[in-house]
């Protein structure tokens, strides 16, 4: 008898939570919140995702219904293009530059000025900048100071007394030049995600390791950087995304010149594929963009879960 009760006990038990859930008006916010987040993500994400994945298979200048089905003819002609694998390289440089310059960096200003007094407002104020400033106004604005006949590279040569280098039309050095203005652009982001974090570390424990006769160098690396690891993760996963996203900042600049030479993953699928109306390549190249980022994201999880777990 006491083993023809038991389910039955359970059963009641949870039909007492559901209650208790309907009572509280959870299942109400779910039913009320979780339709139109799912239609925005059906609508932005998946569909666009399911459009490309066709269109990929497809020859198609995007006007009319596509026809003229080529299978995996696309995907062969990129991944056989020397242009893409250049594309491919420089976005690999863009995550490693952002991985070991850029983050470091940040971290580095967020530890000086992470303390709140006036005059560190007002440089976090100062670095925080170059981010809100938009990507096509920056990539004018560095454009002109790369500019070898006026900009302030060609007045610092003259006032050298050497010759003026046009470095945005040179193939050694143009991507450099894009890799620095990324650099200047994107690291005050991270500094205030530091920030945020070194903020709320506790100051009992900076305190006690001064007390123990801890400079503030090894503070920063034995107390403050492993209790903002959390920030740092997240930031790293930031500056990788947003490696595989560079645009704006690249058109304006040099538009993938000289020779092809700096372009990235998405600007070769803007010019190889939307500006030529060759959609169906253009859709392979988003289609391949789209693995990766995916790869990316999930090696990196994995990467840092077996950190946090050692």
């Amino acid at each position: 008898m006491t083993t023809m009760t038991r389910p039955a006990v359970h059963k009641r038990s949870n039909a007492d939570r559901l209650r208790q859930g309907l009572a509280s008006g959870k299942f109400t916010a779910v039913l009320i919140l979780l339709p139109p987040a799912l239609i925005l993500f059906s609508l932005f994400v998946i569909l666009p995702l399911a459009d490309a994945a066709y269109y990929s298979v497809f020859s198609w200048n995007g006007y009319g219904t596509p026809s003229n089905f080529v299978g995996t003819q696309n995907y062969t002609r990129l991944l056989d293009h020397s242009v893409f694998h250049t594309a491919l390289w420089n976005t690999a440089k863009l995550i490693l530059v952002s991985l070991i310059i850029q983050m470091p960096l940040a971290l580095g200003l967020a530890l000086l000025v992470y303390r709140k007094t006036p005059t560190n407002t007002l440089f976090r104020l100062v670095f925080f900048l170059p981010y809100i400033l938009a990507e096509v106004a920056a990539g004018l604005i560095w454009s002109f100071v790369f500019d070898g006949d006026y900009g302030i590279t060609a007045f610092m040569f003259q006032a050298l007394g050497q010759e003026s280098v046009y470095v945005l039309a040179d193939r050694q050095w143009a991507f450099p030049a894009i890799m620095t203005v990324i650099v200047w652009k994107y690291f005050g982001f991270h500094m205030m995600i530091y920030i945020a974090a070194l903020q709320s570390v506790p100051k009992d424990l900076i305190e006690a390791a001064k007390l123990e006769g801890a400079k503030p160098r090894q503070v920063a690396l034995f107390v403050q950087i492993p209790l903002i690891k959390h920030a740092i993760v997240v930031s790293g996963f930031f500056a990788i995304i947003g490696s595989l996203q560079i645009f704006d900042i690249i058109i304006p600049m040099t538009n993938g010149g000289p020779s092809n030479s700096t372009h990235t993953i998405v600007t070769y699928l803007y010019t190889f594929g939307l500006s030529r109306l060759n959609i169906g390549f253009g859709s392979a190249a988003a289609v391949v963009l789209f693995v990766l980022a995916i790869g990316i994201a999930l090696f990196y999880q994995r990467a840092t879960a077996k950190e946090e777990r050692a």
